[in-house]
């Protein structure tokens, strides 16, 4: 399976380039963040809204050019899309969706995510995270929510040695302190 990588421009919520001994954290790219929930016709609607069909598999994302669909749950996902499509997509999403049951909300500011790269990027995480993160058990293009020491992520893994991370803002130097500290025992 291809690596699943994302263009250059970063989200400033986190400071650039922090390295943890073998792996190296950079923020990811500066997001439009949307959870979406509905059932199979807004499902559909959805997915033609966005020219990118959503995971209809458990813990599976799909992408297209700098888009993301994260599945988060049997009907639910987290819709991650570059910052200049944000109102045209969010238009279009909601008139297409005016007449179906769904819940779409904006969670641009509540999420930040980062990226991190190295050899023992599936130890690092393993220090907090209780998930076997081993490529057979959490190939490329696997996602889930998850618990990091006391703060709820999404792991999304994007290639061999890389993970996505996704966290509220408000957890992100929580996360990145128990990291640096794992880190240490590397």
């Amino acid at each position: 399976m291809a690596d699943l990588k994302m263009p250059a421009r970063r989200d400033p919520g986190i400071a650039s380039g922090v390295k943890l001994k073998s792996v190296s954290l950079t923020p990811s790219l500066a997001m439009a963040r949307f959870v979406f929930r509905g059932g199979t016709d807004a499902q559909a609607v959805c997915s033609r809204c966005l020219g990118l069909d959503l995971p209809g598999v458990a813990l599976q994302s799909t992408h297209k050019d700098d888009s993301v669909v994260l599945w988060q749950g049997p009907d639910e996902w987290l819709i991650m899309l570059p910052e200049a499509l944000r109102a045209e997509r969010l238009r279009a999403l909601e008139t297409a969706l005016v007449h179906l049951p769904h819940s779409l909300v904006d969670v641009s500011q509540r999420n930040v995510g980062f990226v991190l790269t190295g050899r023992d990027v599936e130890t690092l995480l393993n220090t907090a995270c209780p998930l076997d993160l081993c490529q057979v058990a959490f190939p490329v293009g696997m996602t889930s929510r998850t618990i990091f020491a006391k703060a709820d992520i999404t792991l999304w893994r994007q290639a061999a040695d890389s993970f996505h991370v996704e966290v509220w803002r408000s957890f992100a130097p929580y996360v990145i302190g128990v990291l640096q500290e794992g880190a240490r025992g590397l």
